[in-house]
């Protein structure tokens, strides 16, 4: 028998759940295509591997921009590729997908997206919105008549929502989330120091030492303040080792991470005044990769003066999402 599958098809990363064995698949939507013969080469983690790093005749494509599809061809071949992978076709039936898009996509980019995963050859495509799912993927009961909000930090976009009913109530999509951080740190690091760094060295910093408030001395590891970055002087054209501080990436950042924090306040203000009182007692769930910069909680918390927690795993959140609304089709209401 063939079994349904979810997936999480975001611009940073590609998850797949597995309807009786999880998360199976996580990697880089990275695909890496030789021009000349318009092979594709690499998918997944082996084509991350090659950003940055290819000859003139090999580029590594991200086909996702902003949570939508930006090379329809590149997807569709990506999706294919990781499909085949877990075997989950069989020669006489054809599993159902459910798949997630960001809230506010238009109907052509959702057609997209649908035809992307039609093309892979299964029976049925469900498509849903992110936040929903991610806020069933970290166990919230959404379908009651209480209100629920969770803030999806992925790569290309953040989605706010107040759920209710298993529906949205109000909802706002950004398009800036942990990818646009990077490239704030990216060109910080070439405007003010002259150098110039490449984007998997900017999530590494992001990673390893950026943060959204100041943390204290003493809770942080040591070492975690400062960090040896390399990469080219644009003056001379040679190789150059910087130390960066974590104060400086946090204000790098800065205005990026509070753009978050007002669309987070501007769904507040459009929500509902029963369902705000929910909001209080059960507070704001933060799911995505973006979940993971220190200190993100403890802003989100003093600026909407409302308790803010991270998921458990925020990376699988919606991968886990799709596995439960796999088996409530009819219940979730899913279109």
């Amino acid at each position: 028998m063939a079994k349904d599958i979810g997936i999480d098809l975001g611009t940073a990363n590609v998850l797949i759940f597995v309807k009786g064995k999880g998360v199976v698949l996580n990697e880089p939507s990275v695909v890496a295509l030789d021009t000349a013969t318009n092979k594709v080469l690499a998918v997944g983690e082996e084509a991350y591997q090659m950003v940055g790093r290819t000859p003139g005749s090999i580029v590594a494509i991200r086909p996702m921009k902003d949570g939508v599809i930006a090379d329809f061809d590149i997807t569709q071949a990506m999706l294919q590729y990781f499909i085949n992978k877990l075997k989950v076709k069989s020669m006489f039936s054809r599993p159902r997908i459910l798949i997630c898009c960001p809230t506010n996509i238009t109907s052509v980019e959702q057609k997209a997206i649908r035809q992307a995963a039609e093309s892979t050859g299964c029976r049925n495509v469900y498509i849903e919105e992110e936040p929903k799912v991610a806020a069933v993927g970290v166990g919230m009961n959404i379908f009651e008549p209480s209100g629920n909000m969770v803030i999806d930090i992925g790569g290309g976009t953040t989605d706010v929502a107040v759920l209710s009913m298993g529906g949205i109530v109000t909802s706002e999509s950004l398009k800036m989330a942990g990818n646009t951080l990077d490239n704030d740190i990216l060109q910080h690091v070439k405007r003010e120091h002259n150098l110039l760094i490449g984007e998997r060295t900017a999530e590494a910093i992001k990673i390893t030492i950026g943060t959204a408030t100041p943390i204290e001395k003493e809770s942080a590891e040591p070492g975690a303040q400062t960090m040896d970055i390399r990469g080219r002087d644009l003056l001379t054209g040679l190789p150059r080792t910087l130390t960066i501080t974590e104060a400086e990436i946090r204000e790098a950042m800065r205005e990026s991470v509070y753009s978050i924090v007002s669309t987070a306040k501007q769904v507040l203000e459009n929500t509902p005044p029963e369902l705000s009182a929910d909001i209080i007692d059960r507070g704001i769930v933060v799911t995505g990769g973006g979940a993971l910069l220190k200190g993100l909680d403890r802003l989100l918390s003093d600026e909407l003066k409302v308790p803010v927690a991270i998921a458990d795993s925020p990376l699988d959140a919606v991968a886990m999402g799709t596995g439960v609304l796999l088996d409530h089709l009819v219940k979730s209401k899913i279109k």
